[in-house]
């Protein structure tokens, strides 16, 4: 009884002392009363009173998926590495986020715990709390693909905000491709390659790259194949060289290359071919590396040289080692004067010159002086002992003159004005003796433009060749115009023109006689050739340009620009026109074969035409540009045995557009546009050219002598080859229109 009320004595006293604590710590209380408000401001804090509590809002989405890191290495036969994901979860309590698909999964971990994750249809998940960030770390691996030389496998990319990969691969500078994606860096270090690359969220990325691991070897066929070579030997004073044609037939096999030894003494100046890879020299074997071996036909150029004192030699003969079998044929040639013998023996046979192959008789350049064909036999070896002799080389002619070009104007009363134009080269001669024709007269004489005084003797006229300052050592223009007085037309009969004797010889006389048109002519005779009788001028269609109209006659009228181009097996080419059919010529054509990639570059000559030679068979891209017209790309399976010419035809236009065309669609019709060209060769067959121009303006004013030249009339074209001092005649017939 004494303890209790001893312990509510000392409560007692304690309580003042807590009530006193606790008075301190609470905030004053205001006394109570009144308080007096408007009465907008009391409706307000009702209306505010009544409303419900606003709830805080509820994201849209329960997780976002920031970042994805994926760092992968190769081991053995498969690809291991870490993904390393960074999000954040947005809503309260726990979150289903799912992490990969497609990976085998070896640890899981979160901020270095380990995190147990779910299997649904495929995909990893794992149940993550929130509202927070949060960070998983995955250990992966993927299965590698391994073919012949390649290995790939197939990465999928989280959905993240952004993904990055870091990728090592055994290997110096392995050549590692991603699809999709961009690799940022590459870079390889102890024998290993680094590859960083961005990849796109979500999608699953392709990658690949080569190795060195090999298929089992397949034993290879035994290679067989067939050879023939076409060698020119040509034979100078201080050097014998060889330009050799060789076709290579593939029957088995698929080579790589092919050995040649080289002959003792020769030094191998070039190697050329469509399938040529590279060359190498190794011991005496020229190695010809080829880039397509299951190509079944190789052609090669090949050259050599060698120098020489004597004036006897034995001529090489190129070997293809293991060939099945080898034939061929030998060209000889010799440059200057020489007196050459060749004797052939194991199993040479000799043949005529004009029976070679063409495409050999295209790389001579000096007169052929033997051919030989052979089949080399197993018990045979084929050789050819050459010994020649030289003559000194004689006296040259003092002058020359390369050609001719005449232009003659008729007029009605018989009178004709008569222009000689002459590219002379001389050497030692002052004076060109003319012979005129009885009743001719000359008016005027030229050296390059600059007029001279031709000078009148007992025995003709003579017009000098040299004047001071002149450099006759390259070709040079002489010209002299006579007039001749002729006899009247009548209303019909017959007449004759000359041209007189001049003592040079001409290599190629050209004539143009301008008629009145009142006056309908035929029957010409002489011993001129009417230009339209010959065959055309120029049948060059390698690309090269020609020098033009040098000659004053219109291209249209001295050649049929539409004639079907003649191709050999192993040629391609055709003519391209304008959309009128008109020909293009200066046309770049680009024809590249699609299998390989090679390609080869010619230009249309003056007639639209355009050639390209050993092409094989397969798929050809044609492409054709010239300015002022669309560029035509066409493809089209080309067959070298039956090769057949094309024309394409030019829309006007931008270079940069380009038309695309079919073999069928982009061929014109070239027989509507054969007979196109005869309708307009007709009509300009006897149009004036600008050297009749030129002579009718000279006449007007220039020339001291008054002539009636007619305005009007029609142009008829002659030819002569090698006129040597005598006199070049036409004659017809004519009656008035």
């Amino acid at each position: 009884m004494k303890k209790l009320i001893a312990t509510l004595l000392t409560l007692m006293m304690l309580l003042p002392e807590y009530a006193l604590a606790e008075e301190k710590a609470l905030p004053p209380v205001p006394g109570s009363g009144n308080v007096t408000l408007p009465l907008d401001e009391y409706n307000r804090l009702l209306d505010l009173a009544s409303k419900p509590v606003h709830k805080a809002d509820t994201p849209p989405v329960p997780y976002t998926m920031k970042r994805a890191d994926l760092k992968f290495h190769v081991r053995d036969e498969s690809v291991q590495g870490t993904v390393q994901l960074q999000g954040e979860i947005l809503r309260r309590g726990a979150t289903k986020v799912p992490l990969t698909t497609g990976m085998a999964i070896l640890d899981a971990r979160q901020e270095g715990k380990s995190l147990p994750l779910e299997l649904e249809n495929g995909t990893h998940t794992a149940v993550l709390a929130g509202p927070s960030d949060f960070a998983v770390t995955l250990d992966a691996g993927l299965p590698l693909s391994i073919e012949a030389g390649k290995a790939s496998f197939s990465l999928p990319v989280p959905a993240a905000g952004s993904a990055r990969l870091t990728f090592i691969v055994p290997g110096d500078r392995t050549n590692v491709r991603i699809n999709p994606g961009i690799i940022t860096s590459r870079s390889s270090e102890k024998g290993q390659t680094v590859i960083e690359a961005t990849l796109i969220p979500g999608q699953p990325a392709n990658i690949w790259w080569t190795t060195r691991e090999v298929a089992v070897p397949v034993v290879p066929k035994e290679v067989r194949f067939l050879s023939d070579v076409k060698t020119l030997v040509s034979v100078s004073e201080s050097d014998i060289r060889i330009a050799a044609l060789a076709d290579i037939s593939v029957v088995q096999g698929e080579p790589t290359q092919f050995e040649i030894e080289i002959p003792a003494g020769y030094e191998v100046t070039g190697t050329t071919g469509a399938s040529v890879e590279s060359t190498e020299i190794e011991s005496g074997i020229l190695l010809l590396k080829v880039t397509g071996p299951a190509q079944r036909a190789h052609q090669f150029l090949i050259s050599m040289e060698k120098s020489i004192a004597a004036t006897k030699t034995d001529a090489p003969f190129l070997s293809f080692k293991s060939a099945q079998r080898e034939t061929g044929e030998i060209l000889i040639e010799g440059a200057g004067t020489i007196e050459l013998t060749a004797k052939e023996a194991g199993g040479l046979k000799r043949i005529d010159t004009k029976e070679t192959n063409p495409y050999l008789r295209s790389l001579a350049r000096f007169p052929m002086q033997a051919a030989f064909r052979y089949h080399k036999q197993p018990n045979e070896t084929p050789s050819l002992a050459l010994e020649w002799m030289r003559f000194p080389d004689s006296s040259v002619l003092s002058a020359v003159a390369e050609r001719a070009v005449v232009t003659t104007l008729v007029t009605t009363e018989g009178r004709s004005l008569t222009e000689v134009k002459l590219v002379i080269r001389n050497q030692a001669q002052s004076f060109l003796k003319v012979a005129l024709p009885g009743g001719a007269s000359i008016l005027t004489a030229e050296i390059e433009g600059v007029k001279v005084k031709p000078v009148e003797g007992p025995d003709g006229n003579r017009i000098p060749l040299v004047r001071p300052g002149l450099r006759t050592s390259d070709s040079y223009t002489v010209s002299f115009v006579f007039m001749h007085s002729g006899a009247p037309f009548a209303k019909r009969g017959g007449s004759d023109l000359a041209l007189p004797k001049m003592d040079i010889p001409i290599n190629l006389l050209q004539w143009e006689v301008f008629l009145p048109e009142r006056y309908k002519v035929k029957d010409f005779g002489g011993d001129a050739i009417a230009a339209n009788l010959l065959p055309p001028v120029s049948q060059d269609v390698s690309g090269a340009e020609s020098d033009g109209d040098i000659t004053g006659i219109p291209v249209a009228a001295s050649m049929t620009n539409y004639e079907s181009v003649s191709l050999l097996p192993g040629q391609l080419g055709g003519l391209i026109v304008d959309s009128s059919g008109t020909v293009v010529p200066g046309t770049r054509i680009t024809v590249t074969q699609v299998d390989t990639g090679a390609s080869r570059n010619v230009v249309t000559d003056s007639s639209g035409r355009w050639v390209v030679s050993n092409l094989p068979s397969g798929r050809i891209k044609i492409v054709a540009n010239h300015p002022g017209f669309n560029q035509l790309v066409s493809q089209i399976n080309y067959d070298g045995s039956r090769p057949m010419p094309t024309v394409y035809a030019l829309n006007a236009g931008a270079l940069a557009e380009s038309v695309e065309v079919s073999a069928n669609n982009g061929n014109v019709d070239l027989q509507s546009l054969q007979r196109d060209a005869k309708k307009k060769a007709e009509k300009q067959q006897y149009a004036a050219s600008v050297n009749v121009a030129n002579l009718q303006q000279r006449v007007s004013g220039v020339y001291p002598v008054r002539i009636d030249v007619p305005r009007a009339g029609s142009s008829y074209h002659f030819v002569r080859p090698l006129v040597i001092d005598e006199e070049t005649k036409v004659s017809f017939t004519y009656k008035s229109k």
